[in-house]
C-alpha cells in the first residue's frame, strides 16, 4: 500500500493538501513502474488515477489542483529519487551511456526504436533518471553513428589494398585519379571508362530475368563479376544479419554520385556488404535456374511428343472382336493373301488395323523412347552450354551419403566437359552409378559398343545426373558453393555449426532477444569451430 513504512516519509508541508498527497503517490508509483517521472497529467490514465486515489483515500478530482512545475514537484521528485536510489543524469552519464549503447547495442541493431528501448532499460538498471525525449533521440542517433563509424573502420581494415581499389572503382571514388585526369591534357581516364565502372555496379545490382539459357549465362557472368572483387572469406562473420541486410539495401538504392559523398571507409563498407550479399543471392538464383532449366529440358520434349501423338492418335474400340475376326479369317483361308482375307474381315479394313498398331505404339515403350530422344537432342544442342558453365561456376557438396554418387558424377562431368564429341567415357574410367542411371533411362545410359562392351553414353549420363542433382536440390540435401570436406573425423561435427548459425540469424529478428546478448552469442559461435579443430 502507498504510504506504508516502505514509502518515503514527507514533512507535514508535503502533505498540506489532498492534491499534493495524491500527486505524490502517483509520482512514486509511476517512477517505480517506468523508472522516470510523468511529464504531465496527460500521461496518466484516468483508471490509474482513480485506483491510486482510492488507496490514499483522496478524491481523484483533487489531482486537478496540483502544479506540475515549481518547487513543490521538484521537492517531491528529489524525495522519491532518494527513496528509490535514482539520480539525475549528468553530462558524463550521457557520454558514458552513448559509448555503451554504440558498443553493445547499436552494432547489432540499426532500428532506432529498439536502440531507444535498450537505452531506457540500461538507464533503469543503472538507476539514472532518463533525459528528455529530445535528448534521448540525440543519444540514440549518436550511438548509431558511432557504431557505423566503428564498423566502417573495422571492415575495410580486413581488405587488401587491391580489393579496396576495385570496390572504390565501382563508383569512381578515387578522387586522386580524377584530379590527374583533369590535369593531364591527353585525358587518360575517359568518360567511357567511368561508364564501364558504373555499368558494372548496375549489372551486379540487376535482377535476374525469366528462366532461360540466356538468363543462366547472364547470372553466371554476374557471379564472376562479383567474385572478381575478391572479398576475403569471413569478412562479415561477426556482423549481425539485420545490420548486413540494412547495409546491402542502402547500397542498392544509392546512386554512385551519392556514394561518393560518404567518407571513403563508409563507401567501402556499404559496397562490400552489397557485393557479399549479392554473391549469395546470385548463387541461390543460379541454383533455382538449374532446377527450373532441368525441369524444362524434360517437360518441353514430353509436351511436344505428347501433343504430336495426341494429334495422330485415334482410339480403336472393340479390340477383342477385331482379334477374333482376324484369327477366324486367317484360319479359314491360311493360303490366301492378307489383303484378300484379313483386311475385309475387319470393319474399316486396312485403316482400322493401322490405327490399332499406332495406338499400341503410343501406349508402349515407343513413346518413352521418343521423349528420351527428343530430350537428348534438346540438351545437347541448347541447354548443355549453360549447365556446364554453371557446373564450372558452382561447387556442390552433400553430407548425406545417399547423394555422394551424384557429387562424384558431377566431378566426372566437369572433368570431361570439354572432351568434344566423345560418345562414351574412356574405358577404365570409374563412372559412379546413382539413382538417375537406373529405371527408364538405364537402356540409354548403358550401351554396348561395336565390340559388345558395356559403355556409358556421356551425353545421356550428363542428363540423368543433372536430373538427380535437381531432385536433391529440391529436397535441400545439397549445400551450395561449399568447399571440400575435411578428412579429420571431428570435422563432420562442423556441419552442426552451420545449422546453429542459421538458427541464430533467425533469432536476431526476435524482438525479445537483446542485441547485446545476440552479439556475444554470435561471436562465440564464430570462434567455436576454430576451437573445435584444435581438440
Amino acid at each position: 500500500m502507498l504510504g506504508g513504512h516502505d514509502a518515503p516519509r514527507c514533512t507535514s508541508t508535503s502533505w498540506s493538501s489532498s492534491a499534493t498527497r495524491l500527486a505524490f503517490a502517483i509520482l512514486l508509483k509511476f517512477c517505480t513502474q517506468y523508472g522516470r517521472f510523468p511529464r504531465g497529467r496527460s500521461e496518466l490514465l484516468d483508471q490509474v488515477v482513480e485506483h491510486v486515489a482510492k488507496q490514499v483515500q483522496v478524491p481523484a478530482s483533487e489531482l486537478g489542483f496540483y502544479e506540475w512545475s515549481g518547487s513543490t514537484i521538484e521537492y517531491h521528485r528529489n524525495r522519491i529519487r532518494t527513496h528509490l536510489g535514482f539520480r539525475t543524469r549528468t553530462t558524463a552519464d550521457a557520454t558514458k551511456v552513448t559509448g555503451w549503447l554504440a558498443e553493445n547495442v547499436a552494432q547489432a541493431e540499426r532500428r532506432s526504436e529498439r536502440v531507444r528501448e535498450e537505452l531506457l532499460k540500461h538507464l533503469r538498471e543503472e538507476r539514472i533518471e532518463p533525459p528528455t525525449p529530445g535528448r534521448i533521440s540525440r543519444i540514440v542517433a549518436s550511438a548509431l553513428h558511432n557504431a557505423e563509424v566503428t564498423w566502417s573502420l573495422r571492415i575495410p581494415s580486413r581488405l587488401s589494398s587491391e580489393t579496396t581499389q576495385r570496390i572504390c572503382g565501382l563508383v569512381d571514388f578515387d578522387k586522386e585519379r580524377d584530379v590527374v585526369s583533369e590535369e593531364s591534357g591527353d585525358g587518360d581516364q575517359s568518360p567511357a571508362d567511368d561508364d564501364n565502372d558504373f555499368a558494372l555496379l548496375a549489372f551486379i545490382k540487376s535482377a535476374p530475368g525469366n528462366v532461360s539459357l540466356e538468363s543462366m549465362m547472364t547470372e553466371i557472368r554476374k557471379l564472376a563479376a562479383v567474385r572478381s572483387i575478391e572479398l576475403p572469406p569471413g569478412l562479415f562473420a561477426d556482423v549481425p544479419a539485420k545490420v548486413l541486410a540494412a547495409w546491402r539495401t542502402r547500397a542498392a538504392v544509392e546512386a554512385p554520385s551519392h556514394m561518393r559523398t560518404h567518407p571513403r571507409e563508409l563507401t567501402v563498407l556499404l559496397l562490400a556488404a552489397l557485393i557479399h550479399e549479392r554473391e549469395r543471392e546470385i548463387t541461390d538464383t543460379l541454383v533455382e535456374l538449374l532446377i527450373a532449366t532441368v525441369h524444362r529440358i524434360k517437360a518441353r520434349p514430353d509436351s511436344k511428343v505428347t501433343k504430336e501423338l495426341i494429334n495422330a492418335f485415334k482410339r480403336v474400340t472393340g479390340k477383342e472382336n477385331i482379334l477374333f475376326k482376324v484369327a477366324d479369317a486367317a484360319l479359314g483361308h491360311p493360303d490366301d493373301s492378307v489383303r484378300a482375307v484379313i483386311f475385309p474381315a475387319v470393319t474399316g479394313g486396312e485403316q482400322t488395323l493401322k490405327d490399332l498398331v499406332h495406338e499400341s505404339k503410343t501406349k508402349g515403350p515407343a513413346y518413352r523412347t521418343t521423349v528420351q530422344t527428343t530430350l537428348r537432342a534438346s540438351y545437347t544442342n541448347h541447354y548443355r552450354r549453360g549447365l556446364i558453365a554453371l557446373l564450372e561456376t558452382l561447387e556442390f557438396k552433400s553430407t548425406n551419403t545417399a547423394y555422394q554418387p551424384v557429387i562424384r558424377a558431377l566431378e566426372l562431368i566437369r572433368r570431361y566437359a570439354k572432351a568434344g564429341n566423345t560418345t562414351y567415357y574412356p574405358r577404365g574410367e570409374t563412372v559412379p552409378e546413382h539413382r538417375g542411371t537406373s529405371g527408364a533411362w538405364e537402356d540409354l545410359v548403358f550401351k554396348n559398343d561395336k565390340r559388345g562392351r558395356r559403355r556409358v553414353v556421356r551425353m545421356v549420363y550428363e542428363i540423368v545426373t543433372f536430373q538427380a542433382l535437381r531432385d536433391a536440390l529440391r529436397c535441400k540435401e545439397q549445400a551450395r558453393n561449399g568447399g571440400p570436406a575435411s578428412p579429420r573425423p571431428a570435422a563432420d561435427a562442423l556441419h552442426v555449426f552451420d545449422d546453429l548459425d542459421t538458427a541464430l540469424r533467425q533469432l536476431a529478428d526476435d524482438d525479445r532477444i537483446s542485441p547485446g546478448v545476440w552479439t556475444d552469442a554470435r561471436i562465440a559461435l564464430v570462434r567455436m569451430p576454430v576451437v573445435w579443430r584444435d581438440i
